[in-house]
């Protein structure tokens, strides 16, 4: 995300990893639940920012959404077929869904029972399931869709926009448009159809699968094989120009803009091939199957966001943004966070490719970005040694300036020790070790110790990652 006003082999990568952090690579969730019998899964996942965010007892696969929206009256109807496999034995089980009215759920082809306590969407399937069994719900729903205001007092969920809608999801927004268990440790692959007026376009993440038109109206269907997380989902509705090309390497480019943006964006959005294949060089392997960009009208939305496979922008963005949030397509979108704490694995590799960049580019060094940030930083970040990256104080700082600059400066720091070639090689392993899963900071700082076993790292992560105040210049 980007706040607006303000080669080692995988393969071994992934075992040592796993190893050191008894992890599992699908980044699922388990329910923790005790022995016994059938009983319901946990209201949510107990993150440490968002307790009810997500829901226990169950690991999501694969979303199946169908969407009708008509933008005279924010009217959306939508069926979430879901397919779920059971952790523990289910007698109910919880999805997360704000607003929105629920006419009908089924849970493999059988009507369910169900209830709504806030965002909770209880659900009691006719027959218990059992631990390990695979099924699918379907829920039925309609109504209109809400604008969800972060505890930083941004807004996400469904924006209504000057000729349709867009969709952002982080952290939360998600469960304002679809059910789910909307917790960036569980991922999954999407389809996605959206019936809208046929003057508009839909835009969403993946690949476009087809468009068909009648009685008036347009259908584009999306598909996502790659592991998503939900709050990196995306609808687009509007009036776009779309355009599509391929990188040097074969990569498709699909890039919609506002008629309005078309001008202002032209130069920098054609920077996007070379900036994608500029972070292969660096990051490892591009993860997904197509790249891009949805440019809206600065009004839109206050900030830009990593949304997977093609990031949004309120406006023309700049390139740095532009870098910015390509470079999340690792960090954030194919190496996720495991819980909100460790956004700054995500920000803090976001930002530091901002600093790599413009040293390729022949500007500041990231040695002379990062000198200059800790004599001066709190010029432009006045909250840079507010808190640790790694600690925000509540749910309103984990997009705080800490955790984008400082979590930069933690990442420059571990460059610094291990020397260039053995930073790329690190870089490149996390990629690939976690690729397409998740990852907690626990995790990345034991397997920086794994690769650079002969070099002390104590300071950085004392002082730097979770030590609170200004360090001292190391």
């Amino acid at each position: 995300m980007s706040r607006s006003v303000r080669l080692v082999p995988a393969a071994a990568l992934l075992a040592v990893t796993l190893a050191l952090t008894g992890c599992d690579s699908d980044g699922g969730s388990d329910g923790g639940a005790p022995g016994g019998g059938p009983h319901a899964g946990a209201p949510g996942l107990g993150d440490p920012y968002f307790p009810k965010a997500g829901n226990g007892g169950y690991d999501v696969s694969h979303y199946g959404l169908t969407l009708a929206y008509e933008p005279d009256g924010n009217r959306l109807t939508g069926t979430a077929a879901i397919t779920a496999r059971a952790t523990q034995a289910l007698s109910s089980f919880d999805l997360d869904l704000y607003g929105m009215d629920v006419t009908k759920v089924t849970v493999e082809g059988g009507e369910a029972g169900f209830d709504r306590d806030g965002q909770e969407l209880t659900v009691r399937p006719r027959r218990d399931l059992a631990k390990g069994e695979t099924f699918e719900v379907t829920v039925r729903y309609s109504g209109s869709p809400r604008t969800i205001t972060d505890p930083d007092e941004s807004e996400e969920g469904w924006l209504r926009t000057e000729d349709g809608a867009l969709a952002l999801g982080e952290p939360t927004g998600s469960m304002a448009w679809f059910p789910g268990n909307h917790h960036p440790s569980d991922k999954a692959s999407y389809d996605i159809a959206v019936t809208v007026p046929e003057e508009l376009t839909a835009v969403s993440n993946g690949e476009p699968k087809g468009e068909r038109t009648a009685d008036g109206r347009r259908t584009f269907t999306w598909h996502t094989a790659e592991p998503m997380a939900s709050y990196a989902a995306t609808v687009a509705i509007g009036r776009y120009t779309v355009t599509r090309s391929t990188t040097e390497n074969g990569l498709p480019v699909y890039v919609a803009v506002d008629p309005t943006q078309v001008s202002a964006s032209r130069a920098v959005l054609a920077r996007i091939p070379e900036v994608t294949e500029w972070a292969q060089d660096n990051f490892g392997p591009y993860p997904f199957s197509s790249t891009g960009a949805i440019v809206d009208r600065p009004e839109d939305s206050g900030y830009a966001l990593e949304t997977q496979n093609r990031p949004v922008h309120p406006g023309a963005p700049d390139t740095e943004t532009l870098v910015h949030e390509i470079a999340h397509q690792w960090f954030g979108d194919s190496v996720t966070p495991r819980t909100w704490q460790d956004m700054w694995l995500n920000e803090g590799f976001a930002t530091y490719a901002e600093w790599l960049w413009t040293e390729d580019e022949g500007g500041d060094t990231a040695e002379e970005t990062f000198t200059a940030l800790y004599d001066d930083g709190e010029e432009d970040y006045p909250d840079l040694w507010a808190f640790p990256p790694a600690k925000p104080t509540d749910a309103a700082q984990i997009s705080g300036d800490p955790v984008y600059q400082r979590g930069a400066m933690v990442i420059h720091l571990i460059r610094r020790t291990v020397g260039d070639d053995a930073f790329y090689d690190l870089v490149q392993g996390w990629t690939a070790a976690h690729r397409h899963g998740t990852a907690g900071t626990d995790d990345f700082t034991a397997y920086v110790e794994q690769q650079a076993p002969d070099e002390d790292f104590t300071e950085i992560w004392d002082d730097w990652l979770y030590g609170k105040g200004k360090p001292e210049q190391p």
